[in-house]
């Protein structure tokens, strides 16, 4: 594995340690996924699938199974993201982190790919 990977994946895994953790009783996200129109346990769950993917990312730096999941994850919830902010109609500038880490998460995805399944 390059350095670019361990450290791509670093950083996606403590990103999504923070927006993870933060999902899990931040005031802003509270009013952030009532304004998207989420229940509660709606931002429970989606701050569990962060953190399950911080973590995988951030083992994946030693076992490349686990990136490629990881990434897998990151990729599907940044594409739920993503439909949120158009379900909510905000602008394509609002969207550019889920974006950004949509194709962070591909990078990994695509570095990893060939052990998804082994």
């Amino acid at each position: 594995m390059g350095i670019l990977s361990i450290i791509l994946q670093a950083i996606l895994g403590i990103g999504f340690l923070m927006f993870g953790f933060m999902k899990f009783g931040s005031k802003q996200m509270v009013e952030g996924f009532k304004h998207y129109g989420y229940p509660g346990w709606f931002r429970m769950f989606t701050g569990m699938v962060e953190v399950i993917s911080a973590v995988l990312v951030i083992v994946g730096i030693w076992n490349e199974k686990f990136a490629a999941w990881g990434g897998l994850f990151i990729i599907v919830t940044m594409i739920g993201a993503i439909f949120t902010h158009i379900k909510i109609k905000d602008s394509v500038k609002q969207m550019m982190m889920p974006i950004i880490l949509l194709i962070l998460g591909l990078v990994v995805l695509l570095i990893n790919l060939e052990f998804l399944f082994v």
